[in-house]
């Protein structure tokens, strides 16, 4: 018996040692297949690249030619892994840490020339006398008609105490304006803002997740907390699109006790495969939080919105988030350029990955779409509340979008707001101080008479719109021959009334005004003071927060929030 189980026994071992044997044989074909339809389709691709560059009809751009045929081929992958040229490497580092050498200011393309839209408070550009509405004639002497955005910014851009002499001509001047600007390192805060909203209410607004931003909003935190009253905290994470995922674990735990969990991520290779915790005490566990999100909201914003939603540590307030759950790693290439490559996933605590199931199904901002209810899975926080998957981070309280009326979009669209508080800060030494100023009646009708005076001041109404699908379908259908009159008359109904609409929305337009001319005398952070009076979303967490009863119950259940619900998944 004892030889017959040595031999089973022997048997055992050479069955596995051959089935090993089977398995890397398979492998190594497998793998050396693999190897050989790469190096057949580079060849294929090189040798027809070779051939369209000899005997194409036209004179081709070499670089342009494989920067297409690389971007095509990425796209196929997901929307994030992307091909970084040299040229562009600045710009990518821009990102992720948000400095640069420059003056300091945002520019827009308006017809022929590049126009100032905002000097940046305490750069260069302002200090030298830069202004919003400025349009750059030359820069060095050399003519800017006709250039890109990008050709400007490059020339703007420098080496840190280098001299640019910028050509502007100014609304409202008789000559262009010489101004010489030294350039210096560009640093922009990632929080533009943070601030007393009441007695016992705090907010911090964080922009973006660039290097050692978790160092500012720490920063901010610490004063905020100096005022003793100060007894709730609002996070406004709106509109960031995301960042480094390491900031995101930092800011994460200035609310969280060390070693909680923040996130995961999951890749084909192993080495993707890590669990982030918190690597420090915190600044403040107890504190009543609301995180403020909307669909602009992506990535390391997701992060922090869903790693404190998880771990029922703050109330999220406001619409679904982007739904970016993928994570890049930047490979360095030939030539200086880089190759950002998707290589993993996110995975927030309670195990709900942030990406949308779906990327063809979005909203026409490339946020999450519809997500059917059979597409999501149900997961439960620390303390048993239950959330959805299916696609970035739905609130626990949705507050609906501000949705602008057709005017609004048409004065914003066509900078009709921009150009009007360019003349107005031109003859207007100065105006009230945010949270005092207000659009009087008398300001607001000389905005009327500037609009309507207008000439080239065009815009079409929703209802136009949807009535001109009627006509057509009327056409179609034989009924708008019977019927010529009546839709004769609904046509001059609807037609555009610009003083009558400016008056009928007066209270949105009154917003984007005031925001524009505060922007041109107190700069960004005057029309963010401006806007928290009367932002949505800011009121409701203060209504929220100020109620600690039912703040509570909805942390641990009682109270039914949105995120535990299926239908806060339509937006």
């Amino acid at each position: 018996m004892d030889k017959k189980r040595g031999l089973t026994k022997k048997g055992w071992f050479i069955t596995i040692l051959l089935s090993l044997m089977i398995s890397v044989g398979f492998i190594a074909a497998n793998t050396d297949r693999r190897n050989f339809e790469i190096v057949k389709n580079l060849d294929i691709f090189y040798t027809l690249f070779r051939e369209l560059n000899s005997f194409y009809v036209d004179e081709i751009n070499p670089d342009d030619l494989i920067k297409s045929s690389i971007d095509a081929m990425l796209e196929s992958l997901d929307p994030y892994t992307t091909f970084i040229p040299e040229s562009e490497m600045d710009d990518f580092r821009f990102m992720t840490t948000g400095e640069y050498a420059g003056i300091g200011a945002l520019i827009t393309k308006r017809g022929d020339f590049v126009v100032v839209s905002e000097p940046y408070e305490g750069f260069p550009a302002q200090e030298a006398g830069l202004r919003a509405g400025d349009r750059i004639l030359k820069i060095d002497g050399d003519d800017m008609k006709g250039k890109q955005t990008s050709d400007v910014s490059d020339r703007l851009k420098g080496p840190a105490g280098t001299e640019v002499n910028v050509l502007v001509e100014r609304p409202g001047k008789n000559n262009p304006i010489t101004i010489t600007i030294t350039r210096r390192s560009i640093q922009i805060n990632p929080v533009p803002y943070y601030g007393m909203l009441d007695d016992k209410t705090g907010i911090i607004i964080l922009n973006n997740f660039t290097q050692n931003c978790s160092q500012e909003v720490e920063k901010a935190l610490k004063e905020l907390k100096k005022n003793e009253n100060m007894s709730r905290l609002i996070l406004d994470l709106r509109g960031n699109p995301g960042g480094l995922m390491d900031e995101a674990v930092k800011i994460a735990n200035l609310f969280l006790p060390r070693g909680s969990e923040v996130v995961s991520t999951k890749g084909r290779v192993s080495q993707w495969d890590k669990t982030y915790r918190a690597p420090r005490q915190p600044i403040d566990t107890v504190m009543p939080l609301a995180v403020l999100i909307n669909r602009g909201s992506a990535s390391a914003s997701e992060i922090v919105a869903g790693a404190l939603q998880d771990h029922d540590r703050a109330l999220v307030i406001g619409q679904r988030s982007f739904g970016k759950g993928l994570v890049q790693t930047t490979r360095s290439l030939a030539y200086n350029s880089s190759l950002k490559v998707t290589t993993a996933r996110y995975y927030i605590p309670s195990g709900r990955s942030i990406q949308a199931v779906d990327y063809a199904n979005r909203n026409e901002d490339g946020s999450v779409g519809f997500i059917p209810d059979s597409l999501m899975r149900e997961f439960s926080t620390s303390g048993g509340r239950i959330v959805f998957d299916g696609g970035g981070i739905s609130p626990d309280v949705i507050v609906d979008r501000d949705r602008f009326s057709s005017i609004s979009m048409a004065l914003i669209g066509q900078q009709t707001v921009f150009d009007y508080a360019t003349l107005f800060a031109v003859k207007t030494p100065s105006i009230e101080k945010p949270g005092v100023f207000q659009i009087s009646d008398d300001l607001y009708a000389d905005f009327i008479s500037y609009v309507t005076g207008l000439e080239d001041f065009r815009y079409e109404s929703q209802s136009q719109n949807q009535f001109r699908k009627l006509k057509e379908s009327a056409e179609r259908e034989g009924y708008f021959d019977v019927n010529k009159e009546l839709f004769s008359a609904m046509e001059e109904n609807l037609r555009p009334d610009v003083a009558r609409d400016l008056g009928t929305f007066r209270e949105e337009v009154e917003e984007l005004l005031a925001m524009e001319l505060l922007r041109r005398f107190y700069y960004q952070r005057g029309a963010i003071v401006h806007n928290l009076k009367t932002d949505n979303e800011v009121a409701k967490a203060k209504e929220i927060l100020s109620n600690p009863a039912k703040y509570n119950d909805m942390l641990n259940g009682t109270i039914l929030t949105h995120a535990g619900d299926k239908r806060g998944s339509r937006n």
